[in-house]
């Protein structure tokens, strides 16, 4: 039976919670995959099958093959995020991300299944790459055009909710599996992202369509059925709230309609122009930040300022990242969307030069103080990105171009990512 409950004295259904955060489970699967890599690469048998060889006879990876077999993930998120919307506009929400679960569950086998050829694992992380960017491209726009609008905030911000959890889940994995001294130590990790992957896939097929593409795909009637059940009611209850949404997103739809759909050319045309640069821009300084080099390469960092064992501050960290977004779904629901990005970027700041300074002013292997206020500034740094601009960037990119744009033009800022 819907459950309706009232936020700001207007009524939210529980479905519509529901479902967003059933979605956010692809930013679960994107959090897995970037936090699984830097358990996987310290891995002895990983780097017997996949290192080189030093003088010595040591195993290890080059800063080459490392970055390649890191980094390929993000270039495939990339091309992903670019073809992800056009596929969602074509398909439909559900299918694309069905489709894109699909897509990381093939690319998890080529990786699985690798083994003494690193150029396999690494086009494995590329094609896993392909279905985290269209998760990327589709799964906050899905959660935009469900949510109320008085707690879209806080209901997109659960994406980025979900990337903390991933990353924290694959560390905890990590940490318990590197005791195994055979293959399964690493492909047993990357393998549990399947079980995360079906979830979704599946069982996305069984919760409703976006109203917005059924009402674009010239099906009213559905629309007005799927609005009406995320909203927690029923389409005979003739719920005004529902209603009035329901020829809010239709007058929308019929504007799209009537100037043609968008295209690659109108994002940069000079009525789109500051919005898609503003996107672009938002995506990429999230990146260019430098908190997942914390997750990529987070036990090997850690191992280099004294730590005897990396892994247990990466957890302490990823915790840090869990713990902060919570706040931070407050905060954009409470100050907005352009404070919440200034002070995060100015505590950002702070904490990373402070991190820079200590490190440089002192050696963090033979002076302990120095390495463990270098490990504080890192949580605090975390902090920061998880309560700031870790929610904000996926939050202000959704709703950029919902009124008056389809999903292909949410692609190019997530593109950036």
């Amino acid at each position: 039976m819907p459950v309706q409950f009232t936020i700001y004295d207007a009524p939210v259904g529980l479905t519509s919670i529901a479902l967003t955060v059933f979605a956010s489970i692809g930013g679960f699967v994107f959090g897995y995959d970037t936090g699984q890599i830097a358990c996987i690469t310290p891995l002895p048998d990983f780097l017997q099958r996949f290192g080189q060889t030093d003088a010595s006879g040591k195993k290890y990876l080059s800063n080459a093959r490392n970055g390649l077999i890191v980094g390929l993930l993000s270039i495939g998120t990339l091309t992903g995020a670019v073809t992800g919307g056009y596929i969602s506009d074509i398909i439909g929400r559900r299918k694309a991300m069905t489709c894109a679960a699909s897509m990381i569950v093939v690319g998890i086998i080529i990786q699985m299944t690798s083994t003494h050829v690193w150029q396999q694992f690494a086009m494995g992380r590329f094609v896993a790459g392909l279905g985290v960017g269209a998760l990327s491209a589709n799964v906050p726009t899905y959660q935009a055009e469900l949510a109320p609008k008085q707690i879209r905030g806080s209901l997109v911000g659960t994406y980025q909710l979900a990337i903390t959890l991933g990353i924290l889940v694959a560390e905890c994995f990590g940490i318990g599996l590197r005791r195994l001294d055979s293959a399964a130590s690493w492909r047993t990790l990357i393998g549990l992202c399947i079980v995360f992957c079906f979830i979704l896939g599946v069982g996305i097929l069984f919760m409703p369509e976006s109203p917005r593409w059924l009402l674009m795909h010239g099906k009213p009637e559905e629309a007005r059925k799927s609005l009406a059940r995320v909203r927690g009611t029923t389409v005979d209850a003739l719920d005004p709230y529902v209603e009035h949404d329901f020829h809010e997103i239709q007058k929308s739809c019929e504007t799209e309609l009537t100037y043609g759909k968008g295209t690659w050319s109108e994002c940069f045309s000079s009525r789109m122009r500051m919005r898609t640069l503003l996107g672009i821009l938002l995506q990429m300084f999230q990146q260019l930040t430098g908190a997942n080099f914390f997750f990529y390469y987070g036990a090997t960092l850690f191992a280099g300022v004294g730590l005897s064992d990396g892994y247990a501050t990466q957890i302490i960290l990823g915790a840090v990242n869990v713990v902060c977004t919570f706040p931070g779904l407050y905060f954009y629901e409470r100050f907005g969307r352009r404070k919440p990005l200034i002070f995060g970027g100015i505590w950002q700041s702070f904490w990373l030069f402070a991190y820079s300074i200590a490190g440089t002013a002192g050696n963090p292997l033979t002076s302990k103080p120095v390495g463990n206020f270098m490990i504080v500034a890192s949580c605090l740094f975390i902090a920061g990105f998880a309560s700031c601009w870790g929610p904000g960037v996926w939050l202000v990119t959704s709703e950029m171009y919902v009124s008056d744009t389809n999903p292909s033009k949410d692609a190019v800022p997530f593109c950036f990512i």
